[in-house]
This record gives C-alpha cells, sequence and structure tokens, in this order.
C-alpha cells in the first residue's frame, strides 16, 4: 500500500516553488493532493461546428489552421493571430504576450480549440483559448477539473500535478469502507473513486465517485457524533446540580421580561442540570433572541450548587461583551466573574489561574485562552460555548476535560432548519429559542441593484449627518482578477477619499491580528469611528447601538443564513435600522434569494428558504465553521446522503457500539483518522 503521508515535495513535478503555492491551499502531504477537489467542471469533450455556436458560448471547435501564427505590435503588446476554420465557417483566433505560438501551427493540419467564441457583424473570434492537435486530450476533447487556486499557480500546473498523484496512487490505496457497507450501498471502490473525481470520463463516472466519497464522509462524522453522544447518554457520573440553587433568582432581578421561548428552554436546561446525567445540549436562537441570558441563568445555577463554570466566545471584545452583561446582574448575586484572554498582561494571567485553581474565580469567560494546558479550575461544573459554528467537537471535549464530566451547553445564532440540525449535532440534545424580545427593532431591508449607488449613498450620509454609524461589508479582503468583486482595501480607499472624505473611515479583516482587529472595534463601538468597512469577520461581533446601517456589498455572493447573521449587527439599540442588500445578476435564483430577506426577519424560515434554495451558496458563509471540515460534501446537495447515512451509522452502532467487531475495524480507522479518536 502507498505512504499517503508522503510529502508532496515527491511528486512529480513539483519542485520548492510549487510545493510552496501547494502549501498555501493547504496540499502538504500526497493525502491531501488527491483529496483536493475539484469546485467544478468543464465539459470540453463535445465539439461543435463554428456555424451552430452561440455568441458568448464555451465551445469546443475542430478546426484547420488555415495560416500560420502572425506576430502584431500593439501599444506595446505583441498579438499573436490565427485563421481556422472547420467545413461551416471560419474564424479568428487572438491571443496577448505568447510569441512561442508561432511554432506551434502548421497550415493545413487539424486541431481542437476550446474557449468563448464571440460572433458580431458577421465575424467569428476566439480570445486566448486552448488548444490541441488532433490526437491529444491535454486541454480538450475530455471533462477538465477546475480546481480552487491560489495566484501563480495555474490549473494546468495543478491538473498535471494531480493528474501524476493519481498515476502513483491508483490501484494501491487501502479501502477505507468494509465490503458489507460497499455492497449495500452499491458503492464504488476507493481507488476508482478518487480516479474519477479528479478525471472523469463521462458526468455518469463523476457522480458515481462523487457519491461514494461524499457517503465516506458523512458516514465518518455520523458515526462520531452519534458515538460522542451515546458515551453523554451512558455517563450516568454527571453532576447532579442543586435543586435549591434556583434560576429564578437571575431572571427577578432583571430589568426585562424572558420572552415564553427563553423560560420554556430554562426549564429543559434545569431539568437536565438537575439529572446525573451528562447535559449536552446545542442552544439554538436567532440573532438577538437572548442566548447570553439562558447562560447566565445556567452558569449562576452552577455555582450556587458549589461548582465553577467557563463561558468560552470566539473573540476577545464578545468575550469582553459578555463579561460585561453578566458582571452588570451577577455581581449583585455576589457571583464572581473574571476574563481571561490572551491580551492581558502576564501578572493579570497569573493571578487568574491562581484564583481559579483556588476557587475565587466563580465563572470564566474567555476566548480559545481557556482550553490552554495551564488553565485548571478547582471545580468546573458547566461549560457554554458561544457561537458553536466557530468550535468544532475536538474544542468542546478539551475545555469538558477540565472537570469532572461538567454539563455542556453550545450555543449558536445560525439558524438551522431542524431536520439539518438533528443530524449536524447528532452529538447533542437542541433546544430552540424561537421567539424575539419585545423590544428588537425590525430592521428595514432593501435589496438594490449597482445603479441605485448614489442613491445608497445619499441615503447613508443622511444616517451619519443624524449622528449614526455605518457597516459596509464585502466578500474578499483582496482584489481577484477573476471576480469584480469589490475588495476591503479598494472600498476603503473609495468611502474614505471619494465618497464620504469628511467622515472617519476604518476597515477590518480576519488577516489582521486579533489585537488589531479588538482595537479597531472598540474604536466603533465608542463612536471613533462613522464607517466600519469589513469582510465577514463583524458577523460574530460585539453590540454597536448607534450603528443602524448595513450596506452588503455583492450580497448575491453570500448564503442567506449569513446575510441574516450579518444584518443582526444593527437593530440593537433604540435607532431604527436599515439593512441595504447590493447585488448583481438577473437570474431567477438571485432575484428569489433576495426576496426572501426582504420579506422576513425570522432566521429559520430564512434557513428553510435557503435550504430549498439549494444551489443559492453556501449556508454558512464561505467556511463551515466549526463543522467537520468537508472536503467533498455539500450539506443540501446532500441531505439525501446525510439522511442515509445517519440510519445506517445508527444500525451499526446499536449492533456494535465501540465498533469492536472485525468487519468495523475499518470504520474505527477512519473516525480515529478522520474526527475524534478520543471517543474510541
Amino acid at each position: 500500500m502507498i505512504n499517503l503521508e508522503e510529502d508532496v515535495k515527491y511528486t512529480k513535478g513539483v519542485g520548492p516553488k510549487k510545493v510552496e503555492l501547494l502549501n498555501k491551499l493547504g496540499i502538504f502531504t500526497l493525502k491531501d493532493l488527491i483529496t483536493y477537489y475539484p469546485r467544478t467542471y468543464e465539459d470540453r469533450s463535445k465539439p461543435k461546428f463554428l456555424y451552430d455556436c452561440g455568441d458568448g458560448e464555451e465551445v469546443l471547435v475542430e478546426v484547420i489552421a488555415c495560416s500560420t501564427v502572425n506576430n502584431v505590435r500593439l501599444k506595446g503588446k505583441t498579438m499573436q493571430r490565427l485563421i481556422i476554420r472547420d467545413e461551416t465557417a471560419s474564424a479568428t483566433v487572438t491571443w496577448f504576450n505568447q510569441p512561442y505560438l508561432k511554432d506551434k501551427f502548421i497550415i493545413g493540419q487539424k486541431y481542437k480549440i476550446y474557449g468563448k467564441i464571440s460572433k458580431k457583424l458577421g465575424k467569428i473570434t476566439f480570445n486566448s483559448p486552448m488548444f490541441d492537435e488532433e490526437e491529444q486530450n491535454k486541454n480538450t476533447g475530455r471533462i477538465i477539473p477546475i480546481y480552487p487556486l491560489t495566484f501563480s499557480l495555474s490549473q494546468n500546473a495543478l491538473r498535471k500535478i494531480i493528474e501524476e498523484a493519481i498515476k502513483k496512487v491508483y490501484g494501491k490505496l487501502e479501502e477505507t469502507l468494509p465490503e458489507y457497507i460497499l455492497k449495500e450501498n452499491q458503492l464504488q471502490n476507493i481507488n476508482d473513486a478518487t480516479k474519477c473525481i479528479h478525471f472523469p470520463n463521462e458526468f455518469k463516472d463523476f457522480n458515481i465517485a462523487r457519491k461514494r466519497l461524499v457517503f465516506e464522509e458523512l458516514l465518518s462524522v455520523q458515526l462520531a457524533l452519534l458515538m460522542l453522544k451515546n458515551k453523554y447518554k451512558t455517563n450516568k457520573n454527571g453532576i447532579k446540580f442543586s435543586e435549591e440553587a434556583k434560576m429564578s433568582d437571575v431572571i427577578n432581578t432583571l430589568p426585562f421580561k424572558l420572552t415564553k421561548a427563553q423560560l420554556r428552554v430554562l426549564e429543559e436546561i434545569d431539568r437536565d442540570m438537575e439529572t446525573d446525567k451528562n447535559m449536552n445540549r446545542l442552544l439554538q436562537g436567532d440573532v438577538g433572541s437572548g442566548k447570553t441570558v439562558v447562560a447566565m441563568c445556567s452558569a449562576y445555577k452552577a455555582v450556587k450548587s458549589g461548582y465553577q463554570a467557563a463561558i468560552m466566545a470566539p473573540t476577545a471584545i464578545l468575550a469582553t461583551q459578555h463579561l460585561e452583561n453578566f458582571k452588570k446582574i451577577l455581581e449583585k448575586l455576589n457571583i464572581r466573574c473574571e476574563l481571561l484572554i490572551s491580551g492581558i498582561t502576564k501578572k493579570q494571567k497569573e493571578s487568574i489561574l491562581e484564583r481559579l485553581e483556588n476557587g475565587e474565580i466563580d465563572i470564566l469567560i474567555g476566548t480559545h485562552a481557556i482550553i490552554e494546558d495551564n488553565v485548571k479550575f478547582k471545580k468546573l461544573g458547566l461549560v457554554v460555548t458561544d457561537e458553536q459554528h466557530r468550535f468544532g467537537v475536538k474544542q468542546r471535549m478539551k475545555i469538558a476535560q477540565k472537570g469532572k464530566n461538567p454539563d455542556v451547553l453550545v450555543m449558536t445564532a445560525t439558524p438551522i432548519p431542524r431536520t439539518l440540525a438533528l443530524i449536524l449535532y447528532g452529538d447533542l440534545d437542541i433546544s430552540i429559542i424561537d421567539e424575539l424580545p419585545p423590544n428588537r427593532k425590525e430592521i428595514e431591508t432593501y435589496a438594490v441593484n449597482k445603479n441605485m449607488t448614489q442613491r445608497v449613498n445619499n441615503f447613508i450620509e443622511k444616517q451619519l449627518k443624524e449622528g449614526r454609524q455605518a457597516y459596509i461589508v464585502c466578500p474578499l479582503v483582496e482584489e481577484n482578477e477573476e471576480m469584480d468583486l469589490k475588495s476591503v482595501e479598494k472600498l476603503y480607499e473609495e468611502y474614505s477619499k471619494e465618497i464620504f472624505p469628511q467622515y472617519k473611515v476604518q476597515y477590518i479583516h480576519g488577516k489582521m491580528k486579533t489585537k488589531e482587529k479588538d482595537e479597531i472595534m472598540k474604536n466603533f463601538k465608542e463612536g471613533k469611528i462613522d464607517i466600519l468597512i469589513s469582510t465577514t469577520v463583524i458577523e460574530v461581533g460585539v453590540d454597536v447601538p448607534n450603528s443602524n446601517i448595513m450596506v452588503v456589498e455583492n450580497a448575491e455572493r453570500f448564503g442567506l443564513a449569513q446575510l441574516h447573521q450579518l444584518r443582526g449587527r444593527v437593530g440593537r439599540g433604540k435607532y431604527k435600522s436599515y439593512c441595504i442588500l447590493k447585488y448583481e445578476g438577473k437570474s431567477d435564483t438571485t432575484r428569489k434569494r433576495m426576496q426572501v430577506m426582504t420579506q422576513t426577519n425570522d432566521g429559520f424560515i430564512i434557513s428553510e428558504k435557503d435550504l430549498e434554495l439549494r444551489g443559492a451558496g453556501d449556508f454558512f458563509g464561505t467556511m463551515q465553521h466549526g463543522l467537520p471540515e468537508f472536503k467533498i460534501a455539500n450539506l443540501f446537495e446532500d441531505v439525501d446522503i446525510l439522511k442515509q447515512v445517519q440510519l445506517i451509522a445508527t444500525k451499526i452502532l446499536e449492533k456494535d457500539p465501540k465498533l469492536e467487531k472485525e468487519e468495523n475495524q475499518k470504520l474505527k480507522c477512519l473516525i480515529g483518522d478522520r474526527y475524534i479518536a478520543d471517543i474510541l
């Protein structure tokens, strides 16, 4: 069998420069290379006649060269021009700055040309197409995989490398699924699936290969999640918190009334905490539904029962906000709260760690810093992770290991359709806050095209003059040559120098250091910044009550759930709030998606619609935060397979809870490799 952990540098065609570029794509080993799946495919296998091609169509034509390649000087560039024909018409082909093409074409010889055709005023042209000689199928004549790329690495170069890797491993890959699963579900073997997913002869081959690989990926995560859930459920050594510790102590001190949904969820958590089984519960609540209060009441019950609680947030600024909210309420009840984030001084940290271990801190609120080995609790009873989609199962387990079987509450503001949530979070029981507090103002949402940019800017200015603040969100950090999308840096230049030079404009993105991001968000909250240009890094952010306008550039590039998350950053104060979605494209799907956002503020309705309009972008945004990182599975497209593997995983574990039988050893290896060997 082949060593899949072999360094990628040993693959044919990979020199030191290519190693660097591949590493940027997250490709370090042979395994990484063969599982770096195409994002799409181009069918370059079916030729058409020149006469039958439509303007703007990507086509393959089989033609004869009617001239040699002529070099033409044009404004400091060289243009290469070739005349071609087939039995129906002739055409001109042009390339730029590729003088070597002069020797590539011989008059009267047959060639295959693939590219975008232009038909204007009776003239047919190709600009910079791919080509092969008649007998070759290097760039044409087949289905071509298209991969996600980094700068300086071309599709052709990556394709060649992956082709060499597939040659190297084909026939030598060890099967990862048991024979009985392959037979019962009519799945392709791993060697053929790996080859066909990259280089299918027909789309039928691709579909067969993809089904096998998706099945394996989803089965492994389902088995891992269900085994984890079973582990919690069968563990009767959990903490039984005191019935005398009443959440109502906190509820009665609140300056507002809780919603019926909040009270229902608190009852569910209260019941869990008073049993001797581990609580392992997911709390789903729309943006602004009041999850923090639920976490606060739960932490109070743990403390009053003689234990400590840990609250983990994804960012320092969000953790700081939680601390402020907790202190406002809980300090009156003599509960000691403290903050642990990476930005504090060494002396402060040492003091916190000492007091924590001595039991002088009741509730520790922090970021990933809480997971560090030197963080020791005297008696940890409850773990709460906020924004669950930012933390994986492993992180959850790591913090839970700091106590003796503590209860675990995970929270998310990403509304997921219930059926999908049951599958995705198979290791958790689910509670939902499906009601917003009565004081939450509905955010007015408008979808506009780029022709209305000036009107949007006038509206922003009106709000700024009234003393408000604005978010401008875009999908990219740097300008991408292939996509006409506005980057953060370009937008910053536009807004700060051209559109609103009189206002304080700043930008923020995920590539900045945590300290820098936190400082910018702090300044925005304090009103020192009028307009904040941002990527989705603000999706999980601090409350800025004075910010009442959100503009999303290229809104069609975002999943609906993510747009809803972003929209939730405004409407946090007393001012009427607005969300403006600027989009391009006239497709029916784009129009329907924008319509959903303007018609409802209910995150759960939006998530169902997002599921319905499957092809409409990634439900979880550009990345599936904290969910297992799927290499090939798509949670929308593959819902049916997801449901299928859940049933299969349940049946397997009913008969063999720890995967100890001989026939299931491959499955045991699979989830040990991919996910959590700790649960086996």
